[in-house]
């Protein structure tokens, strides 16, 4: 089927608009103060990059679990109404896996980075910094990736190894062709 007959037509219609026409303004919204987007920009890279000051210990962690974080993921972090957040090793392979902050998770940086911007669910973002610091610390201890008496900072919690560090990496099924 031939199309060549509307060609004048599309054309025609080219010419109207021009190619340099200025952008509308509607006058909704405004541009973001510095502050603002300083506030909005909290996340946290895998390396570490963006954590801020501050330190937690895993026995604050117990406490300020059992006050905004119990009620959703149980006391000892089994699931409740939420996902469960401890044990599950093992079990990536198997048909039903159980995939938690220990088993399944590749970097501590990245339970900070949740906590600080979701939980707790009812109040996201109400933690300060040094109370996600102990949470995520009590996490991972409750994991038995850190000890009893460990306290987490900006300088430590990148060098964490998280139990499946490296099982997002995977050979390249793909045959060498060099």
């Amino acid at each position: 089927m031939r199309f060549d007959y509307l060609a004048p037509a599309i054309c025609a219609a080219m010419a109207v608009v021009p190619a340099s026409a200025e952008p509308r303004h509607y006058a909704f919204g405004r541009t973001p103060t510095e502050a603002e987007i300083a506030a909005e920009n909290i996340d946290i890279r895998a390396d570490g990059k963006g954590l801020p000051p501050g330190q937690g210990s895993v026995a604050q962690g117990r406490d300020i679990f059992a006050q905004t974080c119990a009620a959703c993921h149980g006391d000892n972090g089994q699931g409740l109404l939420s996902d469960r957040l401890v044990g599950g090793f093992g079990t990536l392979k198997d048909h039903n896996p159980v995939r938690t902050v220990g088993s399944y998770w590749p970097y501590a940086t990245t339970l900070f980075d949740y906590v600080r911007r979701a939980m707790p669910f009812n109040a996201p973002q109400s933690l300060t910094d040094d109370q996600v610091y102990a949470v995520s610390a009590y996490v991972l201890s409750m994991n038995g990736i850190l000890p009893e008496d460990a306290v987490l900072n900006a300088a430590n919690l990148p060098t964490i190894g998280m139990p499946n560090r490296n099982g997002f990496i995977s050979p390249d099924p793909r045959p060498d062709v060099r």
